[in-house]
């Protein structure tokens, strides 16, 4: 392999890896949609199935699993977050 058929080769690399950059984040993204629109296809046929854990969530315990929560006697304040969310919920809904 002389000089010109690995500057050609290398040319032609670039331009391949340049293609899958530019190619790459769309494709996910029509994999990703493909995958929700099933998904909400699956929940349309049978809405009392148990909702599938997604991959990143495995092993998270369920915030309404009753057995995952302690009572208390005392009552609880929201937090400022939540008062926060929960002022601009009632601004977006008054403004729309």
């Amino acid at each position: 392999m002389n000089a010109t058929q690995l500057e050609g080769l290398i040319g032609m690399l670039t331009v391949l890896g340049i293609l899958v950059l530019l190619v790459l984040p769309p494709a996910v993204g029509v994999v990703r949609d493909r995958r929700i629109d099933r998904q909400l296809r699956e929940a349309e046929q049978d809405p009392l199935r148990v909702p599938r854990v997604p991959r990143g969530l495995r092993g998270l315990r369920d915030p309404r699993d009753p057995q995952g929560q302690k009572s208390s006697s005392r009552s609880t304040v929201p937090s400022t977050a939540t008062w926060y969310a929960e002022g601009r919920r009632s601004k977006k809904l008054v403004s729309s």
